[in-house]
């Protein structure tokens, strides 16, 4: 019989953890006599009671394999250890907040028998959530989908479904800045989308504040597009453009001199720190991968 391993990265989830893991068990029955199931819970570093309550579900039923990391590494470093951990058949993300649901795993295997080795989950409503999220992770998506020269699936998040290939090709993936949203689709293999509504958090704090958010956002620009160089190279022209027209109103309309030499400096510093930030950035990423650490450590593991 084939497999399927569901990776749940975890993080200070000990409010809603007790109903996940028995959501998710529950999708033995659904997958009975297609698939043997197995779980893979990432435990990111959490400080409250999550490593606990995973160790007591992991005692009880060896289906459920526990990998606690040293310290807090990040949701997509979490993601990517029970990548680097799962062996089975198909692999399935899906967070520990119960916003996504876990019986939709099973219709995602379904779309995947149509010839599909990535399957997602693409949202059509978001309960609960602000304005501002939804409109900034709606400008997001389609900023990124313009920069980038891949074809990256808008609306969606970690959750999906893929395929022993997909998996393989994306483990071979090493680099410190990880956009797993980009970097599934880079593999190339044939995708489909599931349709839901993505329900408000069980319980507990959301574990992406904006600043996290903006991290993730950064990653997934500077490590998939080129595009913010040739931004330097454009604004460049602009002021170059843009000094001859205030060297000519300046010539014919006689503006102070004091205002031409004010406006001119700020001008180019505010451009060449702008340079400086973006150049920043990639030198920065290209100091990371030098450094060559490894993108997590285990501190022990239940199960495996």
């Amino acid at each position: 019989m084939q497999t399927i391993d569901i990776i749940v990265p975890v993080y200070n989830e000990e409010a809603c953890l007790n109903q996940t893991i028995e959501r998710l068990l529950n999708l033995k029955e659904k997958f009975k006599g297609k698939l043997s199931v197995s779980y893979i819970f990432v435990n990111d570093g959490s400080k409250d009671n999550s490593a606990q309550i995973l160790e007591e579900f992991a005692k009880k039923d060896k289906s459920i394999k526990v990998i606690n990391f040293s310290r807090n590494f990040g949701h997509q470093m979490a993601i990517t250890a029970g990548l680097d951990y799962s062996k089975a058949d198909y692999s399935a993300i899906i967070d520990a907040d119960l916003q996504d649901p876990p019986e939709l795993i099973y219709d995602m295997y379904e779309k995947s028998l149509e010839g599909f080795d990535i399957v997602y989950g693409k949202r059509l409503k978001r309960e609960s959530e602000t304005a501002f999220k939804k409109l900034s992770a709606w400008g997001f998506y389609r900023v990124l989908k313009s920069l980038c020269n891949i074809e990256i699936p808008t609306d969606t998040g970690d959750f999906r479904l893929i395929t022993k290939n997909v998996r393989e090709a994306f483990n071979k993936m090493r680099e410190k800045h990880r956009f797993i949203r980009a970097m599934v689709p880079w593999t190339g293999f044939k995708s489909a989308p599931v349709y839901f509504n993505r329900s408000e958090r069980f319980a507990g704090e959301t574990k992406y504040p904006l600043s996290k958010m903006l991290k993730l956002a950064f990653d997934g620009i500077f490590s998939f597009s080129f595009k913010p160089v040739d931004l330097i190279f454009v604004l460049s022209a602009v002021l170059f453009l843009t000094s001859l027209v205030i060297l000519g109103f300046g010539i014919f309309d006689g503006f102070e001199e004091e205002f031409l030499i004010c406006f001119t400096v700020f001008l180019v510093g505010a451009i060449n720190l702008l340079a400086l930030g973006i150049l920043g950035q990639y030198i920065g990423r290209i100091y990371d991968e030098t450094r060559n650490r490894p993108l997590y450590i285990v501190k022990n593991s239940i199960n495996l």
